[in-house]
């Protein structure tokens, strides 16, 4: 049975929409993980830790993406919900045109700048040359990669959210399959894992532009002749610029934990950290996707003035968070160990210390739900001031004070409490914005 936009949500109906999303965003997050496995297991932890001293860079690079994805869906679902498909898919088609100009910029600025980049966290020697090959061959993947992150936002919005479960599907198995060729098979190094990781963003992009090129796609959006839309474009940015902050924030917080690492404990310490991302990768991809899902919904009912179901959205939306929390946290206290060898069991003092560190910063879990959906609430509800600055506490100035502060009380463990700490602060401010609008936006 097709589920529509306009329909009635039932907690078994929303999860069916959602589903793809949730599934699509933790196999978006599997190219790293992959990549992760292999180069740790087949390449060195020299290599292993370049990608995780790299991957700030790379992702705050593609919050661009995140941007328009986020913030053009919000308008494109309330132009549709207006009953204005014409213009939606002008702007749909603005969007994605941006979207390839800017990632083609962003690429060439960020291939000349690789090497001083890595220098300035602190690589040398081995560590220095591997990061300057990962970073230098997926920067030139920068543009598909943002339109790979875009379209899974707008299939949502065209009622497709499985389409895009399958190219995202297709893609990370595509993934997996070539980093086993290129590392194993082929001995290509890191410059394996990140060729691989590149030809899955190429098809989480190509296939989507076929299929919105398409005059005759089975859509209400369309690829289509457009023109600028100045104050259209300007809102996409602002509307979607939480997103954009919360990506934006959380790289320069990685690069600041990885500075901090480095200087309490050396690359071990980087490894370890980057494996803790790894399995909190699974945990906020359920989060970010329950948020995507459910977006153009609450963007749909707002612009139709239908606010019994806002409020229907609302209640759903913070209960799962808070279920989620619970039953996440239960997970990776049970299953740390085994989460951990996977990546660090050839490593007895690298293993160690990273289930130490997993038992304590896992525990952010349980507010990091309502904190990200929250953001992502008042983005569908065409707020991104309010959005924005929900991510810009959550994942910049909270991390930043408490990274700073907590490891000069705790040593290297008060760097592990510091994303605890972090999200308990953001998860009051989000509750607190959500209890004064809620009279505002009537839900």
């Amino acid at each position: 049975m097709t589920i529509q936009l306009s329909d009635h949500f039932t907690y078994k109906k929303l999860l069916r929409y959602v589903f793809p999303s949730i599934l699509m965003m933790i196999f978006t997050s599997l190219y790293c993980i992959v990549d992760g496995f292999f180069v740790s297991n087949f390449v060195g932890k020299s290599a292993f830790a370049a990608i995780n001293l790299m991957m700030p860079i790379l992702m705050g690079v593609s919050t661009i993406g995140f941007m328009l994805g986020t913030g053009g869906s919000a308008i494109v679902s309330k132009t549709l919900g207006e009953k204005e498909p014409e213009n939606a898919n002008k702007y749909f088609s603005m969007i994605t045109y941006a979207a390839i100009i800017l990632g083609s910029f962003l690429s060439v600025v960020g291939f000349a700048f690789a090497e001083p980049i890595a220098r300035s966290f602190g690589a040398d020697g081995e560590l220095l040359l591997n990061s300057v090959i990962y970073v230098r061959i997926l920067f030139v993947f920068t543009p598909t990669y943002m339109l790979q992150v875009m379209f899974q936002s707008f299939f949502v919005v065209a009622e497709k959210p499985h389409y895009s479960l399958r190219i995202t599907l297709f893609a990370g198995i595509a993934n997996m399959i070539l980093d086993y060729v290129f590392i194993v098979l082929f001995n290509w190094g890191i410059a394996g894992a990140a060729f691989a990781t590149g030809i899955g963003y190429c098809i989480g992009a190509g296939v989507p532009i076929f299929y919105f090129a398409r005059k005759h796609n089975s859509s209400e959006l369309k690829l289509c002749k457009t023109r600028f839309y100045g104050k259209i474009f300007l809102k996409t940015c602002t509307n979607g610029s939480s997103e954009m902050v919360s990506n934006l924030s959380s790289s320069i917080v990685g690069i600041l934990y990885n500075l901090q690492l480095m200087k309490y404990a050396g690359e071990d310490a980087v490894a370890a950290y980057g494996i803790l991302m790894y399995a909190g990768f699974i945990f906020i991809a359920i989060y970010r996707g329950y948020s995507m899902g459910s977006s153009p919904i609450v963007s749909f009912h707002q612009g139709a003035k239908n606010y019994t179901e806002l409020k229907n959205m609302f209640k759903k939306g913070l209960s799962l968070m808070i279920l989620g929390g619970l039953l996440f946290v239960t997970i990776a206290e049970i299953f740390a160990r085994p989460l951990v060898a996977i990546f660090a069991n050839y490593d007895a003092k690298l293993f160690e210390m990273t289930v130490h560190s997993a038992r304590i910063c896992l525990i952010s879990f349980l507010f990091a739900g309502i904190n990200i959906w929250g953001s992502g609430f008042f983005t569908s509800l065409n707020n991104g001031l309010v959005s924005a600055l929900i991510s810009f506490l959550r994942t910049l100035v909270f991390q930043i004070a408490t990274i700073l502060i907590l490891p000069l009380i705790f040593g290297l463990d008060g760097i592990w409490v510091a994303m605890v700490a972090a999200d308990i602060l953001a998860s009051v401010v989000t509750l607190a914005f959500l209890l004064k609008l809620r009279k505002k936006y009537n839900y």
